[in-house]
């Protein structure tokens, strides 16, 4: 227990490990690395720097002393250099050469680009098992028909297993821009206090080439192909906007998955997964809440407002670079990563438990299918003699009074039996139990799911078998 507040995203939303990558550990870690890289790159380019001083470097990159930082931090009011000056303490060989021509946004904006770029690559982990449990899930139930809703009214049918393709397509759509973002993240690189590089020429005596060089060996010590080929101090906040929002793609797809699955959980015919102890509530013991799906759609709904916020840090950065970034960036970008990794812990248990109800399923549809089924009664009532226009009416006419009885009445779907005792029809009850099969009625779906599967979703899961297997327990 804490008298102090305590984000619900490190109590009960995001995991350890995304966590720690959003954890100041991990950005100080980072620019420390980032130090080392710039140094090493200086050295190459024939710079006054020895050997021994980056070894002096890498013996403490992991070895923070946080007690000098928070120390200094209090005396300078600026947080790179009380690292620089802590650092400097545990190498004092080096201590002149950390952070050689650089401005604080080298180690500021290098490593929100490292951190992201790692935040997408659990993301992605996360996202591709989820992707790969609701495949098996719609393989398993390609051919069992289900109602199909438009306006959240009975339409046709179509498959449960079908269905399920359309959470996994948005899902799908989700994967590849995160993959896109991933693979076109660039470094800051080494861009100096307005992006001209002016105190790396200055460094290298006007030698342009090097200066160019610098920032290559920079992008390869750090694992990255490229820096962006132009700046301010800092890299254009658009990045950060078009990370948020890849994340709330996910936010919105999931958010439909889980409104679906409440939906269907209110109609009795799927559910999320019910713990043995679990409660629904504390005055109706017997209710069984779609508590995980609710919570999808409450981050989601955080997550998709939240990816404005980048947005318009974007749209009112001044010139070269202004301060009023920092503060929200510090919450806003890190908070939607925290929040879609909840999402995607939450996805993970329920689609790793999803419930059916075949029976309830099949009761809801032959409920319908009489109404469904009426046009298909009708052309074989028209091969037997009948006359189209005449079946039409009567049909129109039998309609309306079993839909009375079932809506104002409360009773059962009596159109069959209006139809058998129609002798315009001319059709014995078989024929028209015959045509009441359900498996008839779905068109292509059960192959539509088949090829979706093995001709898009299965060649991005082989692909991606290392990074299949996540699963996650819920803490509440």
């Amino acid at each position: 227990m804490t008298n102090r507040y305590e984000s619900p995203f490190s109590q009960r939303y995001a995991s350890e490990e995304m966590q720690y990558i959003f954890s100041n550990d991990k950005k100080f870690r980072t620019w420390r690395q980032l130090w080392i890289a710039l140094a090493k790159a200086e050295k190459e380019l024939g710079l006054p720097i020895t050997q021994e001083q980056i070894d002096q470097l890498e013996a403490h990159a992991e070895d923070i002393n946080y007690e000098d930082a928070i120390r200094r931090e209090k005396e300078t009011r600026h947080d790179v250099m009380s690292h620089v000056y802590a650092y400097g303490l545990q190498c004092p060989d080096a201590k002149g050469i950390i952070h050689l021509g650089a401005t604080s946004c080298y180690v500021g904006d290098n490593t929100d680009i490292i951190i992201m770029r790692e935040g997408l690559r659990l993301i992605r982990r996360k996202l591709l098992s989820v992707i790969d449990l609701l495949a098996s899930f719609a393989r398993q139930y390609k051919d069992l028909p289900a109602l199909a809703y438009t306006h959240c009214q009975p339409a046709q049918l179509t498959t449960v297993g079908k269905r399920a393709t359309l959470w996994i397509n948005e899902l799908m759509m989700d994967l590849e821009e995160v993959d896109y973002r991933i693979s076109h993240l660039k470094l800051l690189g080494s861009k100096g206090t307005t992006g001209t590089q002016a105190s790396f020429m200055e460094l290298f005596e006007g030698d342009a080439e090097k200066v160019k060089e610098l920032e290559r060996l920079i992008c390869r010590y750090m694992d990255f192909a490229e820096a962006v080929p132009v700046s301010g101090q800092t890299y254009s906040r658009k990045v950060d906007a078009q990370v948020v929002e890849a994340l709330s793609g996910i936010a919105q797809s999931t958010s439909k998955f889980a409104n679906d699955l409440r939906l269907l959980q209110n109609f009795k015919e799927m559910e999320e997964p019910f713990e043995k102890h679990q409660i629904g509530s504390s005055a109706m013991p017997y209710k069984r809440n779609p508590m995980r799906s609710e919570r999808i759609n409450a981050l989601a709904r955080f997550v998709m407002t939240d990816s404005l916020n980048p947005v318009f840090t974007t749209a009112t950065q001044w010139f070269e670079r202004t301060l009023d970034d920092s503060a929200n960036r510090r919450i806003a970008v890190s908070e939607a990563f925290l929040a879609v990794d909840g999402i995607l812990n939450i996805m993970l248990n329920i689609c790793d438990g999803l419930v059916v109800y075949p029976k309830v399923i099949e009761q809801r549809v032959m409920r319908e299918l009489p109404f469904m089924a009426t046009e298909n009664i009708m052309m074989d009532a028209v091969k037997k003699g009948g006359d189209r226009q005449q079946l039409h009416e009567r049909l129109r006419e039998h309609s309306i009074a079993a839909a009375r009885v079932v809506k104002e009445e409360g009773g059962d779907n009596d159109l069959i039996d209006r139809i058998c005792g129609d002798s315009a029809f001319g059709l014995e009850r078989w024929e028209i139990e015959k045509v009441l099969e359900p498996k008839n009625f779905v068109g292509r779906a059960p192959q539509q799911v088949e090829e979706y599967l093995d001709q898009v979703v299965e060649p991005v899961l082989r692909a991606n078998q290392d990074q299949l297997g996540a699963r996650a327990q819920l803490s509440v």
